[in-house]
């Protein structure tokens, strides 16, 4: 149902078509919600046939079309329940700290390279969540824009709040996994030490 909710939330602001989400998904929504480019189309699809989505072809060059989806009624009605819906916690799958749950199996070269493999890829988010962060904190993200053109002036306040606020955590956690990583290199460092 997350896919659903990130579709509905990127249709609430305007039309779109399949590929204008696709672009969305790769610049805004894919640094929270990171979807398969071939998982879009068919739950565009089946929400249409849910009722929650109406669809017309538009044109696309001298002789193709494609179809550009608008967000119904009653697809409004599930977006805001979605919203206020709580989510229950998932069970815990952290392959990483499985791995490092079980550290002595692992030749010293291959773990170090697990750990360093965590840090850069944290590393290289907590960089683009920060930047996003700030491009909307200051006004100038295009997809946060023109969700506050389609919305009246007093959601404006809270719109960009509240995806400011989703950026700072998703930063906060790639921090932790950052220091965690790092801390996981010292002990490779301190398991290397001759024992006494």
């Amino acid at each position: 149902m997350t896919l659903r909710f990130a579709l509905l939330a990127s249709l609430s602001a305007r039309p779109r078509t399949g590929y204008d989400l696709l672009q969305i998904f790769d610049s805004s929504v894919g640094f929270v919600w990171h979807a398969a480019h071939t998982q879009i189309y068919p739950e565009l699809r089946r929400m249409e046939a849910d009722g929650l989505l109406a669809s017309v072809e538009v044109p696309r060059g001298p002789k193709a079309h494609k179809r550009e989806y608008r967000i119904t009624d009653l697809g409004l009605s599930a977006l805001r329940q979605l919203a206020s819906t709580p989510v229950e916690p998932s069970p815990e799958k952290d392959p990483y700290r499985l791995k490092a749950a079980y550290l002595e199996w692992a030749d010293p070269e291959g773990a170090r390279a697990q750990f360093e493999l965590h840090l850069a890829h944290y590393a290289r988010w907590l960089k683009q969540w920060q930047e996003m962060q700030q491009r909307i904190a200051d006004g100038l993200d295009p997809v946060v824009n023109e969700r506050l053109e389609a919305r009246p002036a007093a959601e404006h306040r809270t719109i960009v709040a509240a995806k400011v606020f989703a950026y700072q955590g998703m930063s906060s956690r790639a921090e932790m996994e950052i220091e965690w990583a790092k801390q996981g290199l010292a002990l490779l460092d301190t398991l290397a030490e001759p024992q006494p």
